[in-house]
């Protein structure tokens, strides 16, 4: 069986951690450089995660279930010929 990979929720808590290890300074140096590099792998794991999560949010459907970006000044109400 594969193993299931960390939500984003469970990577952020894990990079707390590292952080808080690293700023409390008495982690052996070895032992920091290691932490370090793997906080800096998560940090990108969730940023590809919170890309990803942003390119879903800007697209909508439209009636006739194509993808189109999303308008964020349609959906508040705005429009180009009231200003």
């Amino acid at each position: 069986m594969a193993d299931k990979k960390p939500t984003f929720e469970e990577n952020m808590s894990k990079l707390e951690e590292i952080v808080n290890q690293l700023e409390q300074g008495d982690v052996p140096l070895e032992k920091a450089l290691s932490e370090f590099k793997d906080g800096v792998e998560l940090s990108n794991e969730m940023q590809k995660t919170l890309s990803n999560a942003q390119k879903t949010l800007t697209k909508m459907m439209d009636d006739s279930d194509n993808e189109v970006p999303f308008d964020r000044d349609q959906q508040n109400g705005d429009s180009d010929d009231g200003q």
